[in-house]
């Protein structure tokens, strides 16, 4: 599990490296502007980072399956080959959704005015920015995103239904709550980082929704890597008591 965690952190490091820096020196500046070679390596590597930890999310999802319904076949099941390969699989994936979403942008042209109505560089409104015919990239991206999307929210899905199921067979109290605490961080990130992605994703593109899409995307791409962390370190009692000694001097000196 740390050995995911380790590099789900070093994703979180890198996705949010590529957004923030540039987003807080635009707050202060007078004049926000990005160059084309700049936005594009933006993008690349966003879509990048972006894909591999959705990969990376739905493998420690089937890692905690075999860990509550195979646990005495978990060290045989999750060898620290097999993890090597899961992971190295991951960043492949990223890496080749990442080359097709900027040899996509590439080939678009851009008449102005060259205004990107958001604080990063995205496909969505790069798209509609472009004076080119977008529908074939447009298919390109959506069968791109199906890909990646659907394949891992399924492993996901599937995953934590047998989880559930086995949770739920488990007859003392004690037990269910081990089985719910192990996946409740995960669980958590899973729903940040998916619930986020698809608000933006699946809302037609009108002005009002452009306006939400600003909002929703400051969650994914800077406050859910800032949270794993510490979602995550919650999971350890002295972090938890440090928490509780910093909420009871803050409200109750």
């Amino acid at each position: 599990m740390y050995f995911f965690l380790s590099n789900l952190a070093f994703v979180d490091f890198w996705y949010s490296t590529f957004i923030t820096p540039k987003f807080l020196a635009d707050v202060i500046a007078e004049r926000k502007v990005i160059s084309y070679a700049a936005c594009v390596c933006q993008y690349c590597f966003v879509s990048f980072f972006g894909v591999t930890e959705s990969f990376l999310l739905a493998v420690m999802a089937y890692d905690r399956y075999v860990a509550i319904c195979n646990p005495l076949l978990y060290t045989a099941l999750m060898s620290p080959r097999l993890c090597i390969q899961l992971v190295v699989g991951s960043f492949l994936a990223g890496f080749v959704n990442g080359m097709i979403q900027t040899i996509t942008t590439l080939k678009l042209s851009f008449c102005g005015p060259n205004v990107i109505d958001l604080f990063f560089c995205d496909i969505s409104p790069l798209l509609s920015l472009s004076c080119s015919d977008t529908s074939i990239y447009h298919m390109i991206l959506l069968a791109v995103a199906c890909v990646a999307g659907v394949f891992t929210s399924l492993i996901i899905f599937i995953s934590y239904v047998f989880i559930l199921s086995t949770i739920l067979k488990i007859r003392s109290t004690e037990g269910k709550r081990k089985g719910f605490n192990t996946c409740t961080s995960h669980l958590t990130i899973v729903t940040i980082f998916y619930g986020t992605a698809l608000f933006i994703y699946m809302q037609p593109n009108t002005k009002h929704s452009r306006g939400q899409e600003k909002v929703v995307s400051v969650f994914y791409t800077m406050v859910t890597p800032m949270l794993n962390p510490l979602i995550y370190s919650l999971r350890n009692k002295e972090v938890k008591n440090a928490l509780k000694r910093v909420i009871e001097l803050s409200f109750f000196p």
